[in-house]
């Protein structure tokens, strides 16, 4: 990402967009007008040569990859900068309109006065637009800032033509001076919405707390902390970093990073984001992720590559945009000539082609897109709900199918051990499965490696027996030859003792009682054999419980014009359970996962527009495989990466959240962009015939960026189904 400062409208971004384009080694090049970065991919180009390109464009390089100082709000200093300009234009083309416009107002040499209170106006308040078309010029380009200048300057300069040889004609001192300022006021309106536009992206780089207060009481700057260091939360204070809660027990308000409206409950085990506020009780937590690594490190990085992207619906836009301005110039002159040859004044010539220079406006074409990611992605950051980029608007427009994983997703993923069959005394081998459970981040393997096998066997224990069980693992040695067979189980060797566990595929042979357990499992559970080789001699029965906000998202997508569809390895009777509980109809279980990539590609083949969510590593491959993939954000970075869409509060009404919030920021984009051309469509001709006067182009121009401003604006009041 390089950072740039100097564009000034969407001409401008078109122009640096080529320029790098055209470089040998760069394979893309995106550059956002509303943002003010580029983003290339490229091979063997150096920084310098990215900043010499773009510096020989007439444009600053401020930083790269990011690197700008946050604590510096560029938007807010440029937002001054403007206002500056603006009141001096106003405090002194004020009395230049009132002379100009009311005959009464008129006095000798009233003239002479506009002359004097326009001048500074035009070249000091609009001096922005005349050093930018001086440096374009330089480099044979034209953008939205020759325009202003040139339309400015020729009427002042018309007028004071006329004023000096004392020819017999109209000034038009007034429409010079009140061009600069209703022009410099849009920009003014501009920069303060662009300002709130980007308020989500500054709050959740300060969300973040500067120092960490270690196990011993100790305070260091949390830049400081590494992975394994233990710190204290008090009551009041902001998780340091992330990490898992080692002792005590609080409340976390996490709403800034997940959205979530409650606090959560956290005990040992647990894990926490940082920058989320601690609410009440002590807790000491053991860093996980330091850094860039962090979750909110991750999802800022995220939500700023979002605005940075680029829909394709802008193409056309940015096409427009690079010939528009060379297309007004030659639109003008015609207009002037036109009206000469056709015998009019040819002041009335002028006024009409000074109109048809003011009334342009691609900045209204180059903010519509960018603007509208720039709102939606930073509402979203704010709900919880991380958008990859503009391209993935555009794939929630067809989606009719949301196909949903089961464990982690519909439910809620922490399950818990209902019952333990054993065939003879197999503490020994629990103990070893519970070792080589502790390797996998599934629910089913975190539950399992956490059973309390010592309280599951306290004596010798008679075959067959059944016994329940709590939580907390015995100590054993390291694993080796630990082995994922993707749909069937794990295994490995632990202290000595092999060990295999997973489902009942995983094994050619059932010991007698395991056998007889199998047969009559209770609804809704789900079952996990273990063993040494091929042969299963314990059982572990398993139920989860389904996320509260299930049922409401299954209506939501309803709602939405989506038909849902559970799909699962789990048994078929616990996936028709959960499905029949939150009010879905298809159902697809007992599925591996690379059957889950098949039942997404056998979806299209019928027609569907596929959505997929899930949250695991066996979700991946159907998650890129779908025309949108949503990874639940308590899901696994693979399952994330593989996404277009993530939801990192975990819960399952965020996803219609994210889809409905998807299809809105679109349609607002359509709708800037349609009225950013229908504006031109109407104004330029209008202008042409003479029906619009300069200063009525003006504010006309400036109104037509206010309104695609202020319309992306809308979708921070976006609330999804919360």
């Amino acid at each position: 990402d390089i950072q740039i400062s100097g564009m000034t409208c969407a001409s401008c971004a078109a122009r640096i967009e080529t320029t790098l384009s055209d470089l040998s080694g760069v394979e893309d090049a995106n550059v956002n007008f509303a943002t003010k970065t580029a983003t290339v991919n490229h091979e063997g180009i150096s920084t310098e040569e990215f900043t010499t390109q773009i510096q020989d464009l007439g444009y600053d390089v401020t930083g790269f990859d990011g690197a700008v100082d946050l604590d510096v709000d560029v938007d807010a200093l440029w937002e001054h900068h403007i206002w500056q300009r603006l009141w001096v234009a106003i405090i002194l083309g004020t009395p230049v309109l009132l002379v100009s416009m009311i005959p009464s107002l008129q006095f000798n040499g009233w003239e002479w006065f506009a002359f004097l209170l326009s001048t500074p106006v035009v070249f000091w308040s609009g001096w922005d637009f005349h050093a930018a078309t001086i440096r374009n010029l330089r480099h044979g380009a034209v953008t939205m800032d020759t325009l202003v200048s040139l339309g400015t300057i020729s009427a002042w300069a018309w007028s004071t033509v006329v004023l000096f040889f004392g020819i017999d004609a109209h000034v038009y001192f007034e429409s010079a001076a009140v061009i600069v300022a209703l022009i410099l006021l849009g920009k003014w309106l501009e920069a303060r919405a662009s300002r709130k536009a980007g308020d989500a992206l500054r709050a959740m780089a300060e969300l973040g707390t500067p120092w960490a207060t270690l196990e011993d009481g100790t305070e260091i700057p949390v830049e400081d902390l590494h992975v394994g260091d233990r710190f204290l939360v008090r009551p009041g204070e902001k998780v340091a970093t992330d990490g898992v809660v080692v002792s005590g027990a609080s409340s976390i308000d996490a709403s800034l990073v997940t959205g979530e409206p409650l606090p959560v409950e956290v005990t040992v085990g647990d894990e926490v984001i940082g920058s989320t506020l601690n609410v009440d009780g002590s807790v000491v937590v053991e860093a996980s992720r330091v850094g860039a690594d962090t979750t909110l490190a991750q999802v800022t990085r995220l939500v700023e590559e979002a605005q940075g992207s680029k829909a394709d619906v802008q193409r056309l836009a940015d096409r427009v945009a690079s010939v528009f301005v060379p297309a007004v110039l030659v639109l003008s002159l015609v207009t002037l000539a036109t009206w000469i040859l056709l015998g009019y004044p040819v002041s009335d010539g002028f006024t009409a082609a000074v109109a048809v220079l003011i009334i342009a406006c691609p900045c209204a074409l180059g903010l519509a897109t960018p603007m509208g990611i720039m709102v939606g992605t930073g509402r979203g950051a704010q709900l919880g709900v991380i958008i990859r980029g503009g391209e993935v608007l555009e794939d929630t427009r067809n989606v009719n199918t949301v196909v949903l994983d089961k464990t982690g997703t519909v439910t809620e993923g922490r399950m818990s051990i209902r019952d333990v069959i054993v065939d003879g005394d197999q503490s020994e081998l629990l103990k070893a499965a519970t070792v080589l459970e502790s390797r996998s981040e599934h629910p089913i393997a975190r539950a399992l490696a956490e059973m309390n096998v010592n309280a599951l066997f306290p004596a010798p224990v008679p075959a067959p027996s059944t016994q329940s069980g709590a939580v907390e693992s015995g100590p054993l040695g390291p694993v080796e030859g630990f082995k994922n067979h993707p749909g069937l189980g794990v295994s490995g060797v632990v202290d000595g003792q092999p060990v295999r566990v997973g489902r009942s595929g995983f094994f050619t042979e059932l010991s007698p009682a395991i056998a007889d357990a199998v047969r009559s499992p209770q609804p809704g559970d789900t079952m996990v054999l273990i063993g040494e080789e091929d042969t299963a001699t314990a059982v572990v029965f398993l139920s989860d419980t389904i996320k509260p906000t299930s049922a409401d998202a299954v209506s939501a997508f309803t709602s939405l014009g989506l038909e849902s569809v559970l799909l699962t390895g789990d048994s078929q009777a616990a996936a028709d359970l959960v499905a029949a509980e939150v009010g879905i109809s298809t159902v697809i279980a007992e599925v591996l996962p690379a059957e889950k990539l098949e039942v997404i590609e056998s979806l299209q083949s019928d027609g569907a527009r596929v959505a997929m969510v899930g949250d695991g590593v066996n979700d991946a491959p159907a998650l890129a495989e779908a025309d949108l993939g949503i990874a639940i954000g308590t899901g696994t970075d693979v399952a994330r990466e593989a996404s277009d869409l993530t939801v990192v509060s975990g819960d399952l009404l965020g996803v219609a959240d994210a889809i409905a919030l998807a299809r809105r920021t679109l349609a607002i984009i359509k709708g800037n962009l349609f009225w950013a051309f229908a504006y031109n469509v109407v104004a330029l001709p209008l202008a042409a015939f003479g029906v619009l006067n300069p200063m009525i182009a003006s504010a006309a121009m400036g109104f037509s960026s206010v309104f695609v401003v202020t319309n992306s604006l809308r979708l921070k009041t976006f609330n999804g189904y919360r």
